[in-house]
């Protein structure tokens, strides 16, 4: 299996079209499950900066870049905390996606991240920690379940 330092490897289209499909379009602002304001693809910002509030709408173009946009910063955030520990195209994407829905500030927090910067990396165990990522506003929600089961198997290296 090839792998890459985490820092050289951007978000793909494919991963953002992975992305887009396990958060769904929105139209019209709506509160997360976790108290969070969201839009589009799960934006919680638009392309200026500014934070969504209730109300604010999106078109499915504007959307897409939003998400690309945050997809990409995101990313950007997170792969500076792992460094250069070398990842498969599956585990950059899986961890991008996680990254995506938990954001930057939680993923370099998380034991998964602890668990690529040992040595040698324990890549399985970062893997199996995706799947513990199912909680939203302190309940379990399975639409989470689904993307976390989808997620782990992209970064185990199997067919999702």
């Amino acid at each position: 299996m090839k792998r890459t330092p985490a820092i050289l490897i951007t978000v793909s289209a494919l991963t953002v079209a992975g992305i887009a499909v396990h958060e769904g379009y929105r139209s019209r602002a709506y509160e997360d499950g976790a108290g969070v304001q969201t839009v589009g693809f799960g934006s919680t910002r638009h392309l200026d900066g500014r934070p969504v509030k209730p109300g604010d709408t999106v078109t499915p173009e504007r959307a897409v870049l939003m998400l690309a946009t945050d997809a990409d910063r995101i990313w950007r955030e997170a792969a500076a905390c792992i460094g250069d520990v070398p990842l498969s195209a599956g585990e950059a994407a899986a961890f991008q996606s996680l990254a995506y829905n938990i954001g930057s500030r939680a993923f370099c927090r998380s034991t998964l991240v602890k668990k690529l910067k040992q040595t040698p990396p324990d890549y399985a165990g970062a893997c199996r920690e995706i799947l513990r990522w199912v909680y939203a506003g302190g309940r379990e929600r399975p639409g989470l379940v689904k993307r976390r089961e989808h997620e782990f198997r992209l970064c185990m290296g199997e067919q999702p």
